[in-house]
């Protein structure tokens, strides 16, 4: 082969290696628009489309917070209540079973108060009875039982049980001239109602 053909058949082959190469960078610029692209139909989310959702998102939360703040306060009050509601009840059991344990011990006043009313001659009998008596109000007191004071008071229903009625001029209406049985108060509550005689 001359040198002129070699020199030929070399340009040949340059200009189709160099139609390759067009063809390959043509290529590639139609595929990188198209990788480009994609994430755009994908409907990728910008950055300020993220940061607008985040209130709405929080405020879900924010609605579920309060609520359950609020359970919790109206627990608090229930138990509050139901915790004043049983102390209250504790308190009125322990008042009815202590002023229905000083009842049963009453009579033993009513004896003592006829013995001490009845004449004798025995000083050391009657001072006996007497010593008995003064402990039993002592033992009264200190669990909070008081005598109610009737003698010479108006009459009231709430405190006194009238079984007996006398007209008489010098005293006034509705006083109590006489009082057949003693009357006990446990703090306000009433453990037996006095009985007594009421004049006009």
């Amino acid at each position: 082969m001359s040198k002129k053909k070699q020199t030929e058949a070399e340009e040949v082959k340059e200009e189709k290696t160099g139609e390759a190469s067009e063809e390959t960078v043509e290529e590639e610029e139609k595929a990188a628009p198209e990788t480009e692209a994609k994430p755009e139909e994908k409907g990728a989310e910008k950055p300020e489309e993220k940061e607008a959702e985040k209130p709405e998102e929080a405020k879900p939360k924010t609605d579920e917070l309060a609520a359950m703040n609020d359970k919790y306060l109206r627990l608090c009050a229930e138990y509050d209540n139901f915790r004043k509601r049983t102390q209250k009840e504790k308190d009125a059991i322990y008042a009815d079973v202590r002023a229905n344990t000083l009842i049963s011990f009453l009579p033993v006043y009513d004896n003592l108060v006829r013995a001490l009313n009845q004449p004798t001659e025995d000083e050391a009998y009657k001072k006996g009875v007497e010593m008995i008596m003064t402990q039993f109000r002592a033992t009264m007191e200190k669990l909070g039982v008081t005598e109610m004071d009737c003698l010479g008071k108006k009459f009231d229903p709430a405190f006194h049980n009238a079984v007996m009625h006398v007209d008489d001029e010098e005293k006034g209406e509705n006083e109590i001239v006489e009082v057949f049985q003693q009357g006990f108060m446990l703090g306000d509550k009433v453990v037996r109602f006095a009985m007594v005689k009421v004049a006009n």
